[in-house]
């Protein structure tokens, strides 16, 4: 099937994948086989997206997050997106934390990326600050690249602690939405220190750590236009 024939295939079944006729009703097992399905019902090509609709998808999330996806990922995104709007809150809260624990590293990797798109999103915060502490880099990367929550909804320290450890795992700092407004005089201490503890310890300094200094917003408000 062609990526373009998946596509029409997701928007025309899905929503009767994920619920009845009414907003009442929700048959949970049978979600869950769908979700883990998505990539043996969609398979896992590239989006091969046209312009109109990378835009959309792109506008809806907020960042250039679209870039790499694959049919699978999005079958699960538009599952969870249209499932969060009509069920209560707390019950897809519940939803998601069952998505997440029971998921391999893909499923984890959609569901954290379908985040912005989910109704009541704020609920889902300790999920999100709990995945900011996987080891796996895809999964990290789904939730502090790309990703408009963590700018949005995560606590200061929180969302410190992930640009710190988005350094740690050689992640560039650019990929992180909302750094910019997100960045405190305390994220560019806790940039400093960790800069001289890998000093000290004899090993290299991210090139981006300028990013999080007082220095580089200096730089940048005092420059020159060409």
């Amino acid at each position: 099937m062609t990526g373009i024939g998946a596509r029409a295939r997701l928007v025309r079944e899905a929503p009767d994948a994920v619920a009845g006729e009414t907003s009442t009703w929700f048959d949970r097992d049978h979600f869950l086989s769908t979700f883990t399905a998505a990539a043996r019902a969609l398979g896992k090509a590239p989006l091969a997206l046209r312009a109109d609709e990378r835009d959309a998808l792109e506008a809806a999330l907020g960042a250039r997050a679209a870039e790499g996806w694959r049919l699978d990922e999005l079958g699960r995104v538009t599952l969870l997106a249209l499932v969060s709007r009509r069920l209560p809150e707390m019950e897809v809260e519940s939803l998601l934390w069952t998505c997440y624990q029971q998921g391999d590293s893909r499923e984890r990797q959609a569901l954290l990326r379908a985040l912005p798109l989910v109704t009541g999103a704020e609920r889902s915060l300790p999920l999100a600050i709990d995945a900011c502490r996987t080891n796996e880099l895809p999964v990290f990367e789904a939730i502090a690249c790309e990703n408009r929550y963590p700018a949005a909804y995560f606590p200061e320290l929180n969302f410190n602690q992930m640009v710190l450890k988005a350094m740690f795992m050689g992640v560039a700092l650019a990929r992180i939405v909302g750094l910019e407004r997100r960045r405190t005089s305390e994220l560019a201490r806790m940039a400093e220190d960790f800069a001289s503890e890998r000093r000290a310890a004899g090993r290299s300094v991210p090139a981006d750590i300028g990013l999080l200094t007082p220095e580089h917003e200096h730089e940048r408000a005092t420059r020159i236009p060409e």
